[in-house]
């Protein structure tokens, strides 16, 4: 049993890591370990979100390309089996998120890699820092991707596509000079309003429209491999998991995360399953993947113009979060975490150049939406938000 810490701030406590075959270490009473320290007086502050905002940041981070990539699911594994498994993962990520939160709120850490420390050792903390940026950097090359096939939507593929890339390379790169998430509130409103709209008009001109022979099937028997990629996008929608020790990192109030977690899974699940429904039951086998190229070229065109808030800000979001990992690991506990320096701010349009970068790369060498996807959910989103949690079950208060 663990002795009763009731009294105690646990949002303050310093990780000091377990061995194997411990259940519970005494934590000392210190703020020291809070991943930004003290921020009385700071020039740059982190530890602003209220509940609700970091809701919203969570949601434009997470929704745009899961309700892009979910149609093309269900039209491969049926309505009824892709309800089901949209519902059922959606009740695993309120479940191992929560567990997420009890695990932070006795140790402050500020990342997997961090908690990975607490758990592992120096290893896990390398091991789980290493899959986190990549996770994040493919997630970031998934939007340049998308960026890219929007442009040649709207243009009629008007230049070659490596520049669209750069393109949105160089626009995601400026969006992402913020060092908080409060910074990108406003922005991350945009960004949720524009793929809700975007999504809106798909589903309307395809109503309108009723493309032909469209053949819809409750239930289908996809091979191994389609129904692999099916699975692995519904996987990917609900994918968040590497960056919530972060969001609750960067909370006012930390105790408020399971508010925060249940409203923006619910929000999820409701428009994953109304958007995946709808568009395939009127597009049928014709389901485009991303969606909104599954209506008339005009009206896809539309609708990607209407996206672009969301394509580029949802990236940067992702992008920040991997920055701000390397960041807050270079620069914790020194006076530069809340200065605007030349060094400080420095090192973190440098960190911002590197990932954009290699995210660009990325986008190039695998020029496949569905495919990308699948690759970032086999090799990483499946453990950080399924397995991972489960570790620490006997290692949290209940």
């Amino acid at each position: 049993m663990s002795p009763d810490t009731s009294d105690l701030d646990l949002e303050t406590r310093p990780a000091v890591p377990l061995s194997r075959s411990e259940t519970h270490k005494e934590q000392p009473e210190t703020a020291d370990g809070e991943p930004f320290g003290d921020e009385e007086g700071a020039e740059v502050r982190y530890r602003t979100l209220e509940w609700w905002r970091c809701a919203i940041v969570m949601l434009a981070g997470g929704t745009s390309l899961g309700m892009l990539s979910l149609p093309s699911a269900v039209a491969t594994l049926g309505i009824v089996p892709g309800v089901i498994l949209v519902v059922g993962i959606a009740i695993l990520t309120i479940y191992t998120g929560h567990v997420m939160g009890q695990f932070r709120q006795r140790y402050p850490v500020h990342s997997i890699a961090e908690a990975g420390e607490v758990l592992f050792g120096w290893i896990g903390r390398e091991v789980l820092g290493t899959g986190l940026l990549l996770c994040l950097v493919f997630v970031m090359g998934g939007h340049i991707l998308t960026f890219t096939v929007m442009m040649n939507t709207l243009t009629d593929h008007g230049t070659c596509s490596i520049v669209f890339g750069v393109v949105g390379l160089l626009i995601s790169l400026i969006l992402s000079l913020p060092r908080t998430f409060k910074g990108m509130t406003w922005l991350s409103v945009i960004s949720f309003a524009s793929i809700v709209a975007a999504v809106l008009v798909t589903m309307i001109a395809l109503g309108v429209q009723r493309p032909r022979n469209a053949k819809v099937e409750v239930t289908r028997s996809p091979s191994l491999y389609r129904a692999f990629l099916a699975v692995t996008d519904i996987v990917f929608a609900y994918a968040a998991h590497p960056a919530f020790f972060g969001f609750i990192s960067e909370m006012k109030t930390p105790t408020d995360w399971p508010k925060t977690l249940c409203l923006v899974e619910i929000i999820n699940t409701t428009l994953y399953t109304v958007t995946g429904v709808v568009i395939y039951r009127f597009a049928g086998q014709h389901v485009a993947s991303p969606a909104l190229g599954s209506s008339s070229p005009l009206m896809a065109k539309v609708a990607y113009g209407i996206a672009i808030p969301t394509i580029l800000i949802a990236g940067v979001i992702n992008g920040h979060i991997a920055s701000k990992y390397i960041y807050v690991r270079l620069f914790r506990d020194t006076e530069h975490m809340h200065r605007r320096s030349l060094l400080s701010t420095g090192t973190w349009v440098a960190i911002l150049v590197v990932l954009w970068t290699t995210a660009w790369v990325i986008a190039e060498a695998v020029p496949q939406f569905n495919n990308l996807l699948s690759l970032v959910t086999s090799l990483f989103c499946s453990w950080f938000s399924c397995a991972y949690p489960f570790e620490n079950r006997n290692e949290v208060p209940c």
